[in-house]
């Protein structure tokens, strides 16, 4: 059923005083997996939450404020998990980069208006140094997975390893692709495959960190 924030029904009946910046960011969210994270007003999520026009502004300076907020959380509980799933490098670097790979898509599957503000929140991340610091963790994990397989001795002789960041960018590149064709926030625009996402991902990661002369133990 679509959410809507004008039916009572969807509404909660009541907040504590001190909750409204929780409930509007529950709102929110709700909004985005509807709309998107550029699909709704600032007046939108107040009336969903059942406060005055002027109520959010207590709490956010504007909706673009809002939703670098959500993309902020997104991003700290993305990275955790992140990290976890990279396990210090553990059982071996290309295992684990593959489970960095699992843990990037489930992210963006089990939370779309998350994944959806933290790569598309509507405005120029540059905009909010604390969003820009919260996406850069995020990539860490992947920059520092691809530092430890590159200096792993499976791969190329010394002079000849490829730079660290150009793996991170890669291994970020093709994760992001697969989550935005096959599990985006939309079901309308998913791409049909013969495999599971994750398979997909994994055979792409293997070919690549087998081309740099990289492979499990």
């Amino acid at each position: 059923m679509r959410f809507s924030p004008d039916d009572p029904s969807t509404r909660r009946e009541s907040y504590h005083h001190g909750n409204l910046r929780e409930a509007l960011i529950e709102w929110a969210l709700r909004l985005i997996a509807e709309q998107g994270p550029t699909g709704f007003t600032f007046a939108e999520v107040a009336r969903a939450a059942g406060v005055s026009p002027a109520a959010p502004y207590r709490h956010f300076r504007d909706r673009n404020a809002l939703v670098a907020e959500i993309a902020k959380r997104g991003f700290d509980r993305f990275t955790l998990q992140l990290e976890a799933a990279w396990a210090e490098g553990r059982p071996d670097p290309v295992t684990a980069i593959e489970n960095v790979g699992r843990a990037y898509l489930a992210f963006a599957r089990r939370e779309p208006a998350a994944y959806a503000a933290m790569f598309e929140p509507g405005f120029p991340f540059d905009q909010d140094p604390d969003l820009v610091r919260a996406s850069e963790r995020a990539f860490g994990v992947l920059r520092k997975a691809a530092e430890h397989a590159c200096a792993s001795p499976a791969t190329a002789p010394l002079g000849m390893r490829p730079p660290a960041l150009m793996v991170a960018l890669h291994i970020w590149s093709q994760a992001h692709g697969t989550a935005a064709l096959f599990i985006g926030r939309s079901e309308a625009m998913r791409r049909k495959l013969p495999m599971t996402p994750e398979d997909l991902l994994e055979s792409h990661l293997l070919i690549y960190l087998q081309s740099l002369g990289l492979s499990a133990r």
